[in-house]
């Protein structure tokens, strides 16, 4: 059964194609900000880090409605740096919006982020933005994703992907590269009626995997993923297991929280069902890969290999020329404050 209220979709692409602004039309053509309410721009770029660089680290997760339909967004890092973001999150969608700059075209990070989806099977809508641009070459950007499709070894569906034309700085989506739109109405139906329904059993036991991990200071980590089967209550009894740590026994928990997401927000919620992509709070040392299950039903679910990270960071007593000279966050307590909430 599927759950037709419902889709979820991430958006990938190379660095600076212009995911995070797209995703701020989308937001407010969603009805997520009020009338009298100045949007924030980049407002999925919420980290400390990502407002100072003006680039994205975190995938984060919003939603927004269109018709009767809930669309579950993840907004996705496109530096290669952060590919393990990306990798993750693809566990938790049905489908992708490939982002490709109709100057550009597909870049490096592109091709990444688009083998790790087609090998998972998505259905992918290709989106060349920036068709504002006065450089703009769409038609051989065109025929360069179809190309770069044929590299990555795409499904026939996959490579007969839909294709819509937007910029992102406007708001505007059309269906021809020769005919401006005038809002993102055919970028929300073309995901309506091209990206699958989430498989939706609610009858079955309890079953999620954890994609990604949010952090506040007051509840401590928050578990975020796709409920692939079941239903969950607020306070019910659970079971924490990894596929890759068998040895370990399941650890019992409580669902203390659980949250939807609903535009900028996490919205509490009493009970949420399969399909959904919640947040869950009350388990302390939950971390990336874990599968969270009812008591009676503990079935761990393997979790996808994520590549090693590019650099790695040792932090010790300061030794440098600079030790003990002035500066405005110095001390392990802020460095360790600022660490917990950004990773």
């Amino acid at each position: 059964m599927q759950n037709e209220k419902l889709r979820n979709v991430a958006i990938i692409a190379h660095v600076d194609h212009g995911k995070t602004t797209l995703v701020d039309e989308m937001l407010k053509q969603g009805g997520i900000f009020r009338e009298n309410q100045a949007p924030v721009e980049r407002v999925m770029d919420s980290n400390d880090l990502e407002r100072e660089r003006g680039i994205t680290i975190l995938a984060k997760n919003t939603a927004v409605h269109y018709k009767d339909v809930k669309i579950n967004i993840v907004d996705t890092p496109g530096h290669a740096d952060f590919g393990g973001e990306v990798e993750r999150i693809l566990k938790m969608v049905n489908g992708v919006i490939l982002l490709v700059d109709a100057a550009e075209g597909p870049m490096p990070q592109t091709r990444f982020v688009l083998s790790k989806a087609l090998e998972l099977g998505h259905r992918v809508i290709v989106v060349v933005n920036k068709i504002d641009r006065p450089d703009q070459r769409i038609h051989e950007v065109m025929d360069e994703v179809l190309e770069l499709l044929l590299d990555l070894n795409a499904t026939d569906e996959q490579f007969e992907s839909p294709t819509l034309f937007c910029s992102g700085r406007q708001g505007t989506a059309s269906y021809s590269p020769d005919v401006p739109g005038t809002d993102l109405t055919p970028l929300f139906e073309t995901i309506i009626n091209y990206i699958p329904a989430p498989e939706a059993d609610t009858t079955a036991p309890f079953q999620m995997l954890v994609s990604s991990i949010d952090y506040n200071e007051f509840v401590g980590r928050i578990a975020i993923g796709r409920i692939e089967r079941g239903t969950v209550k607020q306070n019910q009894e659970i079971v924490v297991c990894n596929y890759h740590n068998a040895d370990q026994p399941p650890k019992k928990a409580k669902a203390t929280a659980l949250y939807q997401f609903d535009g900028l927000a996490k919205v509490p919620v009493t009970e949420a069902d399969a399909g959904n992509i919640i947040a869950m709070s009350g388990i302390g040392d939950i971390t990336i890969g874990d599968t969270i299950c009812a008591p009676d039903c503990v079935e761990p679910m393997e979790f996808v290999k994520i590549s090693a990270p590019t650099i790695e960071m040792t932090f010790s007593v300061n030794d440098s020329p600079f030790a003990g000279k002035e500066g405005k966050f110095v001390t392990s307590r802020q460095l360790r404050e600022r660490l917990f909430r950004e990773t």
